[in-house]
């Protein structure tokens, strides 16, 4: 049997995996689902629908599927759940909301770390082993993929991308799309400091990549010109490496919207 604290509040068409555990004065609502391994602490509140996979770690106070903060919204609106995958830690005060869309999911992969008071909006999307440090909010809309490093107290606008590997130093507001394996810190512009070298290796790119990414980058944010410029004719190289494809591709798509977040385009594309 799963150990469910006396004291713990479960909706009774939850469904808690035999291996889970749910410490004292939790809360798990209706059709929440948890999965095997997985440890609620204490004081954990896990909102209606959201859906959580093997062997993840809540520590106290966080609320996970809560209602999407949009001024205006009516509570009989019908909205959509969270989804999380295996294997993920969230300390202290974690919040993360539902997908403001019905039958739409805000989604948490595997293996990621969120630190104490960290934010996630609703209908974001986080893949695989993300570190967001202390107090990092992003809002709705962002997907933030395998690798990034947010720093203490980063904010992030919404329908931002954050490229794989890159790293944003503490204290950076983010407002416009970020180019995988990058270095970003200040505000109003952020600006691209280096590369992420540390994340290459963590990414487990062997030194030939790492090279190949440094020289993208130099031609890139280095020498002068047109950023878009500089990376179209680095698009058109044959046997171009799939890193720095996925760096020239990132910065294109940017392109795609006066404001540099590629995902505003989307913004229109469900009522």
């Amino acid at each position: 049997m799963s150990s469910i604290h006396p004291t713990a509040v479960i909706d009774k068409e939850a469904i808690i995996d035999p291996q889970a555990q749910i410490g004292p004065y939790c809360i798990v609502g209706r059709a929440a689902q948890i999965g095997a391994g997985t440890v609620l602490r204490s004081h954990v509140v896990i909102g209606d629908e959201v859906i959580i996979g093997k062997d993840n770690v809540f520590y106290p106070y966080c609320v996970i599927g809560s209602r999407p903060q949009i001024l205006g919204f009516k509570e009989q609106v019908t909205v959509g759940s969270v989804v999380i995958g295996d294997g993920n830690t969230f300390r202290e005060y974690v919040t993360i909301h539902r997908s403001k869309y019905s039958g739409c999911s805000t989604k948490i992969g595997n293996h990621n770390l969120l630190m104490v008071g960290a934010h996630v909006g609703h209908d974001c999307v986080l893949e695989d082993h993300i570190v967001m440090t202390n107090y990092v909010q992003v809002a709705g809309h962002c997907h933030i993929e395998t690798g990034a490093w947010l720093s203490g107290l980063v904010g992030i606008h919404q329908f931002v991308t954050i490229g794989r590997w890159a790293y944003a130093a503490g204290m950076t507001s983010i407002t416009r799309d970020v180019p995988p394996f990058v270095v970003v810190s200040g505000s109003y512009p952020t600006k691209v400091r280096g590369v992420n070298v540390r994340g290459l290796i963590r990414a487990g790119l062997n030194r030939e990549q790492q090279k190949r990414i440094i020289a993208a980058f130099k031609e890139l944010y280095r020498k002068g010109g047109p950023l878009l410029t500089k990376a179209q004719e680095l698009a058109q190289q044959d046997g171009l490496d799939e890193n720095v494809r996925a760096m020239v591709e990132a910065i294109h798509r940017s392109s795609q919207h006066r404001y540099g977040r590629f995902l505003e385009c989307t913004r229109n594309a469900r009522s």
